[in-house]
């Protein structure tokens, strides 16, 4: 890394749940004297290790991982902590010399990091609320038509079903009277606090889907029953939001007898795939990632190496 830039360099590894990210980032911070910051919002929690799929000990002993097991499952995590808590890290790697490598799937971290926090307007109680009694009413439907009608450059940028950002985005216009596209433009504008490299890894659906299924029987083979039984029996109960996530929910149905185990890993495989879906979603709005194919390690490396030599 050049220590005389002015911005530290980020080298960040993204793609759907299953596709191989932890293999190819560890292989990449082996070549790249590198340190790895963990960007997975199920990953930060304790006592949850095979089904989040985190990097083993020994791969973790091998390169260090950052943001992993950093909060226990019935603690607060979210995108600002996630921010503060990188911004400190990647601060210490930068002086200290370290490639970083920023991987995992969880798209709004990567985004918050890159960017920094939208500091907009909080929560209006009184507009929110009349946002509810009007989704209730009328359907989402008629909250998306009225954006359309106040703010229709926010409205092309927003799923018609998306109820959390059409209600911020009203919210924004209707406190500030400016699109929430404008102040976002503007904080993008003024807050690049990183260089980076966008490496996106995918394969074809087909061949996803199986490593998805197949890594969820190892997730079983590997013990995750036994794990939700522990997480339970150590006083972290089935309603908590981790525990609500595709793998241990179904698991703790399963154990409290609403699932045989078969329905339980099919329901997981099907709920994984979704999620996949859902994330190649989100990554394919950026148009700064460069895809590969996990395999296509060379082309990989040349990418890495012409950006840190720039």
């Amino acid at each position: 890394m050049k220590k005389n830039e002015h911005k530290p360099r980020l080298i960040i590894i993204v793609g759907p749940t299953g596709v191989g990210k932890t293999e190819m980032a560890i292989k990449l911070a082996r070549l790249f004297n590198g340190e790895i910051i963990s960007a997975d919002s199920m990953q930060v929690y304790r006592y949850m290790d095979i089904g989040t799929a985190k990097p083993t000990h020994d791969e973790r002993r091998a390169i260090r991982h950052h943001l992993i097991d950093v909060v226990n499952p019935d603690e607060e995590f979210n995108a600002s902590i996630f921010n503060e808590k990188s911004e400190i890290i990647i601060e210490k790697l930068y002086k200290a010399g370290k490639n970083i490598f920023l991987v995992g799937g969880t798209g709004l971290y990567i985004k918050t990091l890159l960017g920094g926090l939208f500091d907009g307007p909080g929560a209006d109680k009184a507009l929110r609320d009349s946002y509810t009694d009007d989704v209730k009413k009328h359907g989402i439907g008629y909250l998306y038509t009225r954006l359309k009608d106040c703010d229709a450059v926010a409205a092309q940028k927003i799923h018609p079903h998306d109820r959390i950002r059409i209600v911020r985005a009203l919210e924004i216009i209707e406190s500030t009277g400016e699109s929430i596209v404008t102040k976002q433009e503007e904080h993008r504008f003024g807050q690049k606090r990183y260089t980076s490299l966008t490496i996106g890894l995918n394969l074809d659906r087909i061949s996803l889907y199986n490593r998805i299924d197949r890594r969820t029987a190892k997730m079983i083979a590997d013990g995750l029953v036994d794990e939700v039984k522990h997480l339970l029996r150590i006083g972290f109960n089935g309603s908590l939001k981790p525990m609500q996530s595709m793998c241990y929910k179904h698991i703790h149905d399963y154990i409290q007898g609403r699932h045989v185990l078969e329905e339980a890993v099919r329901l997981v495989q099907r709920d994984t795939r979704h999620y996949a879906k859902r994330q190649m979603t989100w990554f394919r709005r950026d148009n700064d990632i460069i895809w590969h194919h996990p395999h296509d390690i060379k082309t990989i490396l040349d990418e890495i190496e012409i950006f840190l030599d720039a």
